[in-house]
């Protein structure tokens, strides 16, 4: 089959408002139910990061309490230990969209701290948006959108309608008073036509090759919308 770029971040803490270093990385549940569900379709994973750095996983991300339980919090952490192509990761840098047939970009509130000002990001997504292909980025990853300018300055998703992780979770989270700035409030202001969902809730958002996902619950399903487009 194909092959599928994720574009994972290489920020292991997320600066909040105060200076405070966050440890962070990328969520468990957005990169490896995406990931089941991809090679499971038979396509090819290529993870790419800045630097070519391993990706670090977000280690809350692997508690019970996120994981329906210590027995799905075990299956996650082996799914993730068996994922060889996270220690092999490519320079974002050097990633050439023609090699992909899609691109996913999975969260965490690591690409708060690395990919929103990511110009490498930021091109990529630009040339994956003009290209047509299926790109789908769920939960705090929309934040790399906010690296993607075109060349008269605007954003480059200004006008898609397109999801991410919520003022509303970030508030329920405990970060929406530490952070420095809140994605949802970030997007809206670079011109996205933003659709909030219920809170938790699992929500995929369709608008022409975009496919977006609120929260972590939203992975699989976007993941389920991707393959329809590589169909």
């Amino acid at each position: 089959m194909s092959k599928i770029l994720f574009v994972m971040t290489g920020a292991h803490h997320w600066t909040l408002a105060d200076g405070t270093q966050h440890p962070t990385g990328f969520w468990a549940e957005e990169a490896v139910a995406p990931y089941e569900a991809f090679k499971a379709a038979g396509h090819e994973i290529v993870v790419a990061t800045p630097g070519g750095v391993v990706p670090p996983v977000d280690r809350a991300s692997l508690a019970p309490e996120f994981n329906g339980g210590q027995e799905g919090a075990d299956k996650v952490a082996a799914t993730l230990d068996s994922i060889d192509e996270l220690n092999h990761p490519i320079k974002l840098e050097e990633a050439d969209l023609a090699d992909y047939a899609a691109v996913f970009y999975p969260g965490g509130h690591g690409p708060m701290e690395d990919l929103a000002v990511n110009a490498d990001s930021g091109r990529l997504l630009t040339l994956a948006l003009e290209s047509g292909k299926p790109l789908g980025v769920v939960c705090h990853a929309p934040a790399a959108l906010l690296a993607a300018a075109k060349a008269d300055g605007s954003n480059a998703f200004a006008g898609y309608e397109l999801t991410g992780f919520t003022n509303v979770e970030e508030t329920q989270s405990g970060f929406a008073d530490k952070a420095k700035w809140l994605l949802q409030d970030r997007l809206v202001v670079a011109g996205a036509d933003f659709q909030e969902g219920e809170p938790w809730a699992p929500k995929v958002v369709v608008d022409r090759n975009l496919v977006t996902g609120q929260n972590p619950a939203s992975a699989a399903p976007l993941a389920t919308e991707l393959l329809k487009k590589l169909a």
